[in-house]
């Protein structure tokens, strides 16, 4: 809140995020001591903003990692990162909007309390949070390419296993087929009753696996 000698903000638990402006009140560093009330407003809005942009490298690195590990090595790690990385951007995006707003205010309906030369540096902290704004709707469409790919890197792995299954199963179809005809014990079977008949079934199966193989590795399906 904002008013012609004072500036009233609230803040809840955790890191101060207004330590540097209370050195620099207590240093008497710059302008702050000698501007007023509105001055120190924008002081206040512009560490607000600086820290956002901490917060975007802290966040653009975490894309990195995970982009990398997304597509070498992805597991359901990489899933709940992904989440908590849409997280982070989303409110980060419901911060950042409501500072636009305050400025505009500031702006447009508080010309009395503003002088002039505060009015450049807010005009100057409007294009520094509309390009945090861009900056994150860039990660928000980067983290969502990410779990796209993620998601497609899943689908190619499945389809690997799939397709080793698939080979597999196709070569014991004809064996089990071979095993079945075998195995009805009819009485008018004379294979049954031939002294290499045994071995002559292995050799059979054997050679059908081995003729099936061969002809999966000619399509390279395998």
């Amino acid at each position: 809140m904002l008013g012609k000698d004072y500036v009233l903000t609230f803040q809840e638990g955790g890191r101060d995020p207004f330590e540097m402006v209370k050195d620099r009140l207590r240093s008497d560093k710059g302008m702050i001591r000698k501007e007023g009330s509105d001055y120190l407003a924008y002081a206040l809005i512009d560490n607000i903003v600086d820290n956002y942009f901490v917060v975007l490298e802290d966040i653009e690195a975490e894309i990195e990692h995970v982009e990398d590990a997304a597509l070498t090595h992805p597991d359901d790690s990489i899933s709940r990162k992904i989440n908590s990385l849409r997280n982070d951007i989303l409110r980060l995006r419901k911060g950042i909007w409501p500072l636009r707003e305050i400025i505009t205010r500031l702006l447009r309906d508080m010309p009395s309390l503003v002088s002039e030369g505060t009015h450049r540096f807010l005009r100057d902290l409007t294009d520094h949070l509309l390009q945090a704004m861009d900056i994150v709707e860039t990660f928000r469409e980067i983290v969502t390419d990410i779990r796209d790919a993620y998601l497609s890197s899943l689908s190619i792995k499945m389809n690997d296993v799939m397709k080793v299954l698939t080979i597999f199963a196709t070569i014991f179809i004809p064996l089990t087929f071979i095993v079945g005809i075998y195995g009805m014990n009819f009485a008018n079977m004379p294979e049954l009753k031939w002294h290499w008949g045994y071995p002559a079934i292995w050799v059979l199966m054997i050679a059908v696996a081995a003729v099936m193989l061969l002809y999966f590795r000619k399509k390279k399906w395998i």
